[in-house]
């Protein structure tokens, strides 16, 4: 008894510094600048980023290939944007703080895609420069 209650312990103490890890290298990617060419290919403009961009940048994403070796999908950031937007409808008008709490993080997940997005096309071009260079 006394083990299985450890090992319960252990699992949801390493699933909580899992899903922190996870949020700080969320939150450490999206502070990054973003490339004024993936700003202008959204329509957005530089210090206005909305949480609802995200649905655009994600599009975005999709169309831009992935040439070099190091794949990277929104799968993750898409499942919990999905998780904070319906956290955000719930609390509506009833909890201010949590809604305000919920944009944040949900332009913090745009903020991601979009520098995705310019990580891609600078290995792209990188790519395409050593290539010409051959």
């Amino acid at each position: 008894m006394f083990a299985a209650m450890l090992l319960a312990i252990s699992i949801v103490a390493l699933s909580q510094f899992a899903l922190y890890y996870w949020r700080a290298i969320l939150a450490g990617v999206a502070a990054q600048p973003v490339s004024d060419r993936v700003l202008a290919a959204a329509h957005l403009e530089a210090g206005r980023m909305r949480g609802q961009d995200f649905e655009t940048l994600a599009g975005l994403h999709e169309l831009t290939p992935d040439l070099g070796p190091n794949r990277s999908g929104l799968t993750l950031v898409r499942a919990y944007y999905r998780m904070i937007e319906g956290l955000g409808v719930l609390s509506g008008t009833r909890m201010p703080s949590l809604a305000s709490w919920c944009e944040r993080e949900r332009v913090i997940c745009a903020r991601y895609a979009a520098v995705q997005i310019s990580l891609r096309l600078q290995a792209n071009l990188e790519l395409a420069a050593a290539l010409r260079s051959c």
